[in-house]
């Protein structure tokens, strides 16, 4: 098969020839027909912030990429089965986030994390939900525990996690306002925003409007900073935080949670990967697609052999949506 192979840190994604995965027991074979681009896959690539490197885990790895393959999202069809596998035959239209293997024309991805692809949408359209959506998700809904009539605020509201923050947060029934800058204006504002607040003309910290969730998916205020658009028993959800090369975004989440241990408002963290009850999750994501009450927003739709011009393409952070692999 066809795959984008990483050498080494910070080096040029190369398309190689690997054998074929083979599926193991509990396993499928997908054949991928889209994935999508992320920082989490950047991060990976680059091998920042430095500080993962020493994380163990399922971290980067210490001198070399612990992943050969990235590619955190995948929608494709099912090429085969293995052992114990009781919910899925080769042909089944199927999306997952098998969390590394992406970047390639095969696949093979755990049945627990594998679901059936939403009926009424494309495969590039599919391959743009699994890790922003249900990261927003958590986010939300776990980690937020956001009620009707909550007053939300969306940081970040126009990329990948946020896109799909804004409609789930309205699913939801909350009162919605995104931050984003001018150009995104009137896309947040058509994903269902009662309010968008234009970053470029206004601190959204200094606003005096009060709210009890924030979603901080961009990291661009300090936590003190937040703080003073929470009301007393709200709760402030970190997704993301600041680029950088040694801590970030590692310091930002670090000192918010601190800081969180001396105020009245909770401060939580989302965890992006892994997950638990991943294909609960997208079974629930699929549902709310099928219903038509989120739809995924894609930026660009890159061929494969154009791979890497997407991943430098969402690496500078300008993407309203997802940035999509058509293989």
């Amino acid at each position: 098969m066809k795959a984008f192979v990483l050498p080494s840190y910070g080096s040029p994604l190369v398309l190689t020839d690997l054998d074929q995965p083979v599926p193991g027991d509990g396993e499928v074979l997908v054949r991928v027909r889209a994935t999508s681009v992320q920082p989490y896959d950047w991060h990976f690539l680059r091998g920042e912030p430095y500080v993962a490197r020493v994380m163990g885990g399922g971290g980067p790895g210490l001198r070399r990429p612990r992943f050969r393959v990235l590619g955190a999202d995948v929608a494709g069809q099912v090429e085969a089965v293995g052992r114990n596998v009781t919910g899925f035959s080769p042909g089944d239209e199927v999306y997952a986030m098998p969390k590394q293997g992406g970047f390639a024309e095969y696949v093979c991805v755990p049945e627990s994390e594998l679901a059936p692809k939403p009926k009424n949408i494309s495969f590039e359209e599919a391959a743009a939900v699994p890790m922003a959506a249900g990261t927003a998700l958590l986010a939300l809904r776990d980690d937020g525990r956001v009620q009707p009539g909550d007053r939300v605020l969306v940081n970040g509201a126009s990329g990948g996690v946020g896109t799909f923050a804004i409609q789930l947060a309205k699913a939801f029934g909350a009162h919605v306002t995104g931050v984003c800058g001018s150009r995104n204006v009137g896309l947040v504002r058509s994903l269902g925003a009662d309010e968008v607040i234009d970053y470029t003309k206004e601190d959204f910290t200094r606003s005096g409007r009060r709210y009890d969730l924030l979603l901080d998916i961009a990291g661009s205020r300090s936590g003190s900073a937040c703080r003073r658009v929470l009301t007393r028993k709200a709760t402030h959800v970190l997704v993301g935080g600041p680029p950088g090369r040694w801590f970030q975004p590692a310091s930002h989440v670090f000192a918010t949670l601190a800081a969180g241990l001396f105020v009245s408002q909770r401060v939580v963290v989302t965890e992006v990967v892994p997950y638990p009850e991943t294909k609960r999750n997208l079974i629930t994501l699929a549902e709310l697609i099928e219903s038509g009450e989120i739809h995924p927003v894609i930026d660009r739709t890159y061929p494969f052999a154009d791979l890497p011009a997407a991943v430098s393409y969402q690496e500078e952070g300008h993407a309203s949506g997802k940035v999509v692999i058509s293989i």
